[in-house]
């Protein structure tokens, strides 16, 4: 049914070979960016240890009882620039991965539907008589391969966008708590 096999093996390879590289950009990424969590993370938290140390002697070098006071109360707000300058690094994180995401999705889905419509026209160009029917079916196959791939990206760019929005909502909580003062 296929006036040239090679044609089809080579669009085949190329749509194959596309996703693996997309594959690897996209598993690179996300290793960049679990790095970026980590490495922010860890900063954040020697921050956290250094303020602990730094107030840990601040309550040792305290002999008045009202400042003993002041200083709990002053350690017991959180502290909100802190909490906001974490949230806005992790959401450029996060924004740099949907933006990545998205723009290989985007570019993987314009590249397959031109292999596919190539592909297409290949096989349907040249049939021999009655052959009407297989070409139909395979035309149908790869269209619905090919809607099953969309939706898989929709889903893909659904659910970071959905971890985007958790991470907004997470930031303006701890927004919330920075700014809301609380004295003993």
């Amino acid at each position: 049914m296929f006036t040239n096999p090679e044609q089809f093996a080579s669009a085949t390879k190329a749509i194959f070979e596309f996703q693996i590289t997309t594959f690897n950009m996209l598993t690179s990424k996300t290793v960049e960016s679990v790095e970026q969590v980590l490495a922010l993370n860890m900063a954040t938290g020697k921050a956290a240890l250094k303020d602990s140390q730094a107030t840990a002697k601040q309550f040792a070098d305290i002999k008045d009882p009202q400042a003993m006071l002041a200083l709990t109360a002053a350690k017991m707000n959180p502290s909100g620039e802190s909490a906001t300058a974490y949230n806005s690094q992790l959401t450029d994180i996060i924004t740099e991965i949907k933006t990545d995401f998205t723009n290989a999705a985007d570019a993987h889905i314009t590249e397959a539907k031109n292999n596919l419509t190539a592909l297409i026209h290949d096989v349907t160009k040249n049939v021999p008589p009655g052959s009407e029917n297989a070409v139909a079916i395979i035309k149908t196959a790869i269209q619905n391969a090919f809607s099953g791939y969309e939706q898989v990206t929709k889903a893909t760019k659904q659910a970071v966008a959905t971890v985007e929005a958790e991470v907004s909502k997470a930031a303006e909580q701890f927004s919330k708590v920075g700014k809301n003062k609380h004295p003993i």
